[in-house]
């Protein structure tokens, strides 16, 4: 198993619009086979910063979802939102392996 671990430099004036963003992710994540662990907005802190956690089987199996997203009109919709209000500056992608009970 693999943990997508994602740091977003958010424009803090859109977390509302990011949140949005977010709640589009998490099923289409599900939809390809992922398991989501959710988003996390910013509260106390940097005002600016979010987080989403997300596993798939294998680092394979993250790449060809990676691939199909690409192709799929939810996940296109979900790119152009983020495009089109700007509430993504940037971000980090980095994957660990979870260890659990």
């Amino acid at each position: 198993m693999v943990t997508c671990y994602l740091r977003y430099i958010i424009d803090p004036s859109k977390v509302t619009d990011f949140e949005e963003y977010a709640k589009m992710w998490i099923p289409l994540v599900t939809k390809f086979g992922g398991q989501h662990h959710g988003y996390f907005l910013p509260s106390e802190g940097a005002n600016n910063v979010a987080l989403a956690l997300f596993s798939f089987t294998s680092l394979a199996t993250y790449e060809a979802y990676r691939t199909d997203s690409l192709k799929d009109s939810e996940c296109i919709a979900a790119f152009q939102f983020a495009e089109d209000t700007n509430c993504i500056i940037s971000y980090e992608r980095s994957f660990f392996r979870p260890v659990f009970d």
